[in-house]
């Protein structure tokens, strides 16, 4: 009768919280969930603005996912014939079909954003020195899975938003050399964007990839807590540490109360969009990717496809490059590496502010270079000569950083990131609200 007095210990447990030290720890080794968590953390990394807790809101955001896109799977009816219906009916028949739906909705957006935000924190306090290398990189690699997610699921309510978003994405696909097409056809069932392309998008969204996700997260969280957790500033002394309940999993819980509140909240305030049901024979206009594709999308307007796929290729991989161009771990755990290097950071971020809408503008209405260089190809004029620019503006406001703030290497990388993704972040919002109609720069207000 042993497992029923374990079951009584359990019991008694619940009922009665540990309150010493040692079982506390002994509850956080025991725990399906808790023991994720070491049972015992340092006290510095309990600072709420270190992390900001953007690793934990993420991973609420993706049960938050798992548990709504459950019960909509209940409702939803994956053919171009009843697809749309069956969005409606959710919203106006069943009971909190439309609150169900918001969840699921502004959760991944805001999935998208927090994950984002998470990569820059991580960035700016060096959490990819030594041994978290590698979770670097395969922090890249979820944070695509979570644009994957998005992508295929903004195709299922077969709207006009819905369907003509798709559209624009996947038709940057065929310019990719060799595999695009394949790519392409690969997810549309075809050329076109059908019933072949509902179904794929469907089982990718459902099936495949929350697949792909629960493992690459378990792999994500494992290396986080083999490397030691969050990244810290070396110390000579002794660091204090205490136990995981109640500080870590005090704070974890407040943090998913406010986060589960202010989405509940806006899900009853703004309802999720939906259009009118996806005509392939009238196409919106301005056509647009989703928001999170609209700085490439922004790219496309200024210099040819390929140009604009190579350099956001580029961007990736010099993501992915960065553990090896920064080697300076002595940084590690230190916000934007140093003061200087912080300096460093807000002066990448005052240049995107200024420079990038200047060269929008001026692209859009003074600049074309096509015309200036006739006997050009395309390709070169409006393809090969703006990535080389750019990329020369990359590197020339990595040596401004430099000259001009007396930085070291490392500090004026924190610049050059600090400038490259705001640069993203004001092309999306230019994308998002300054594009009207035939995409012309027009005025929100």
């Amino acid at each position: 009768m042993s497992w029923l007095s374990n079951a009584f210990d359990r019991l008694r447990f619940r009922a009665r919280p540990p309150v010493d030290d040692r079982s506390r720890m002994r509850a956080v080794a025991n725990n399906l969930i808790l023991h994720l968590h070491p049972t015992r953390v340092p006290a510095p990394a309990l600072r709420f603005t270190h992390t900001w807790g953007l690793g934990g809101i993420s991973a609420l955001l993706t049960v938050i996912l798992v548990i709504t896109g459950v019960l909509l799977m209940f409702r939803y009816d994956a053919s171009v014939e009843r697809a749309y219906a069956s969005i409606q009916t959710l919203e106006t028949v069943v009971p909190f079909g439309a609150l169900l739906r918001n969840v699921h909705h502004w959760s991944a957006n805001l999935l998208v954003i927090t994950v984002l935000l998470h990569l820059v924190r991580v960035f700016l306090t060096g959490g990819f020195f030594r041994d978290r290398r590698g979770n670097w990189i395969f922090g890249l690699f979820l944070l695509l899975i979570v644009l994957a997610f998005n992508f295929t699921g903004y195709l299922l309510p077969w709207d006009q938003l819905a369907f003509w978003a798709i559209t624009v994405g996947t038709g940057l696909l065929d310019y990719v050399p060799v595999v695009g097409v394949l790519v392409a056809n690969f997810l549309l069932g075809g050329r076109e964007v059908g019933q072949a392309a509902l179904r794929n998008f469907y089982a990718l969204h459902v099936a495949v990839l929350p697949v792909v996700l629960m493992l690459a997260l378990s792999y994500h969280f494992w290396r986080v807590r083999k490397d030691g957790g969050v990244a810290l500033p070396d110390q000579t002394g002794p660091i204090e540490k205490l136990t995981t309940i109640p500080h870590l999993v005090g704070i974890e819980l407040g943090i998913a109360l406010v986060t589960l509140t202010a989405v509940m909240l806006f899900a009853m305030l703004v309802p999720a969009p939906l259009e009118a049901m996806a005509n392939p024979a009238h196409p919106p206009n301005p056509a647009k990717a989703a928001w999170y594709f609209l700085g490439v999308q922004e790219l496309l307007l200024h210099m040819h496809p390929l140009a604009a796929l190579t350099l956001s290729a580029i961007g990736l991989l010099g993501l992915a490059a960065v553990p090896f161009w920064d080697r300076d771990d002595s940084a590690i755990g230190i916000g934007g590496r140093s003061a200087r290097g912080r300096k460093a950071a807000w002066l990448g971020v005052a240049l995107s502010l200024l420079l990038t809408p200047l060269l929008v503008v001026i692209d859009e209405w003074w600049l074309d270079l096509p015309a200036l260089l006739p006997g050009l190809p395309t390709l070169v004029s409006n393809g090969l000569i703006p990535l080389g620019l750019t990329l020369a503006g990359l590197a020339g406001i990595y040596w401004l950083i430099r000259l001009a703030l007396r930085t070291r290497h490392n500090e004026a990388l924190v610049g050059l990131f600090s400038f490259t993704m705001n640069a993203l972040v004001v092309l999306t919002l230019i994308g998002i609200f300054f594009r009207g109609p035939n995409m012309a720069l027009v005025w929100p207000w």
